[in-house]
């Protein structure tokens, strides 16, 4: 389903939209999509269930321009990285990019749950995710490159670190295996991230 948000010009009814987008990505990330009604994000942004539908067709429309909004902090922390940036220690800087996604994780735990569950049946939310995914690797391609890494296999070893990490991240997060110790399986993954790159 395509957006039809009407996107306002002035700048009180701006400001009403901004609140509309806050309130309702708030309730959607802390409460979920489906627990969540016009009539909640009317109340919330301080504005009549009547004002929202002057922008959004629905709940949707308001999730979808939030994600556009909100989403890169909490799903995508590192593209947050100036252009510029140069690594100097490889493995500083995948600990440093390790730590902030399990820190992103855990701060926004209902909201990443909720919404990249969301991947599976949201046409909308999927082309974020994808996108944005996108854009990551081309962002640590670009980052790498500039830092004097081989550019040999250096887009498939991206994509093969990125998914090592995320694969962490949600271990350490979400799965609590009480076998598992997650200090070694960091070391591990740290470890084989180096010996990918150096490749």
């Amino acid at each position: 389903m395509e957006s039809k948000t009407r996107i306002p010009k002035q700048k009180s009814a701006t400001k009403k939209y901004d609140k509309i987008v806050k309130a309702g990505w708030e309730l959607i990330t802390e409460k979920g999509y489906v627990n969540t009604n016009t009539k909640e994000i009317a109340k919330k942004a301080g504005v009549s269930v009547g004002i929202i539908y002057q922008y959004f067709e629905d709940k949707h429309d308001i999730l979808i321009v939030g994600l556009n909004k909100y989403g890169e902090n909490i799903f995508f922390p590192l593209l947050k990285i100036k252009d510029d940036f140069k690594i100097l220690d490889f493995s500083s800087f995948i600990k440093k990019f390790i730590t902030e996604y399990i820190k992103t994780h855990k701060e926004n735990k209902i909201a990443y749950e909720e919404i990249k569950s969301m991947v599976f049946t949201d046409k909308e939310v999927k082309k974020f995710f994808y996108s944005r995914e996108i854009k990551l690797n081309e962002f640590l391609y670009k980052l790498l490159y500039n830092s004097g890494f081989n550019e040999e296999n250096l887009k498939e070893k991206i994509h093969v670190i990125v998914g090592l990490i995320d694969n962490l991240c949600q271990e350490i997060v979400y799965h609590k295996h009480r076998e598992m110790n997650y200090e070694q399986m960091a070391i591990i993954v740290i470890n084989s991230i180096d010996k990918i790159i150096k490749e």
